[in-house]
């Protein structure tokens, strides 16, 4: 309230405000707003913390496997870059260990620009499954879980290879449906194929589903986005469902990188369903750096193939595979003319024997 005193220039008695007074009453309630701002912030850096911490402890129950014996080739790279081996495994009981591995992805990270590149290895490429065999790159993750994988990869492709996430169908239906569905254009022969796959997803998963009534630009959710990621019965067979999956991957970061707290619940609600070599702190790194990376390009392995009816069964031969490893390493790290090691040499020469294509 003002203070007892004349109006100036007035003559009237009467309250009048004591400047001094209402200086003191505004640098009050301006301390006042400070306050309640600063304990606003103090509440959102303890909720961060508090979901850093249960995410954190969620990552320690995660499925750990430390990967031993591994040939980790010597790349002489200029450029700063991270390989990491990502498997999608044809799992209906939640086993992780010994199922194919319908998906191989190489995902290949420049450190410094944080472009990634995303190359999907054919599951029924012909190659050394390192066991003395020479088999479908799918069977080698049932033969000897992520270890034998990795070190098929390292070996055949002259790669340095040393860690891996594997997932499997659950995860994929949850990393859609906490990332709030994604977009995808579905052609009238991808419908009717989309469909019957959800009919199956829902029975391994228990996750129920809404069929697709047509085709066209679609809003999809884990179940759709699963199936669509599975057909391989279309125009294009399975090289087309490689390119599928890596559409869905890129789709998935975009959303996430929208809604960066959405990380912490997918890394915390699919903690059951990955398998890693990658350490918790090494899994936080990628997690909260996700804004940063950019999905700059993808493709399938081997550039030249040729599919044949073999031993094996029906497989996807490269054409030969030296030269598609001298492809390979231009691709992923700009190297020209890379000459691939002696043993990829062998393992080439030794594929030709086998199927006299080269």
């Amino acid at each position: 309230m003002g203070q007892r005193g004349n109006y100036p220039g007035d003559g009237r008695g009467g309250y009048y405000e004591d400047p001094l007074m209402q200086g003191d009453i505004r640098k009050r309630k301006r301390k006042k707003k400070r306050r309640r701002w600063l304990f606003v912030v103090e509440v959102l850096v303890l909720l961060v913390a508090a979901a850093a911490l249960f995410a954190g402890a969620q990552l320690y129950r995660m499925d750990r496997v430390k990967l031993r014996d591994i040939l980790v080739n010597n790349l002489n790279l200029s450029g700063d870059y991270r390989n990491i081996a990502l498997f999608g495994v044809d799992s209906r009981e939640g086993n992780l260990d010994y199922a194919n591995s319908d998906t191989i992805i190489i995902c290949s990270i420049n450190e410094k620009t944080k472009d990634v590149k995303l190359v999907s290895v054919y599951r029924d490429t012909y190659l050394d499954n390192t066991d003395g065999h020479y088999r479908k790159a799918t069977e080698c993750y049932a033969a000897g879980g992520a270890q034998q994988s990795v070190n098929m990869l390292n070996t055949n492709l002259d790669l340095n290879i040393e860690d891996f996430v594997t997932v499997d169908f659950n995860a994929i239906v949850e990393m859609v449906d906490l990332v709030g569905g994604i977009d995808m254009e579905i052609t009238d022969e991808e419908l009717t194929w989309l469909n019957g796959y959800c009919e199956e997803n829902s029975r391994v998963t228990g996750v129920s589903y809404v069929p697709l009534s047509s085709a066209g630009y679609q809003h999809l959710d884990g179940i759709q986005a699963l199936a669509y990621c599975r057909i391989r019965y279309t125009e294009g067979w399975d090289y087309k469902r490689t390119d599928r999956q890596r559409e869905v991957l890129g789709k998935i970061l975009e959303k996430a990188k929208s809604q960066p707290l959405k990380v912490v619940s997918i890394v915390t609600e699919m903690v059951p369903n990955i398998s890693t070599s990658l350490s918790t702190p090494e899994l936080i790194s990628l997690a909260t750096g996700i804004m940063s990376y950019n999905i700059a390009d993808s493709t399938g392995f081997p550039f030249n193939q040729q599919a044949a009816n073999i031993a094996a069964g029906d497989c996807v031969i490269p054409v030969n595979l030296a030269a598609n490893v001298t492809q390979l390493h231009s691709y992923l790290f700009g190297e020209e003319n890379y000459t691939p090691s002696d043993t990829v040499q062998q393992i080439s020469n030794q594929i030709i024997s086998d199927t006299g294509i080269q």
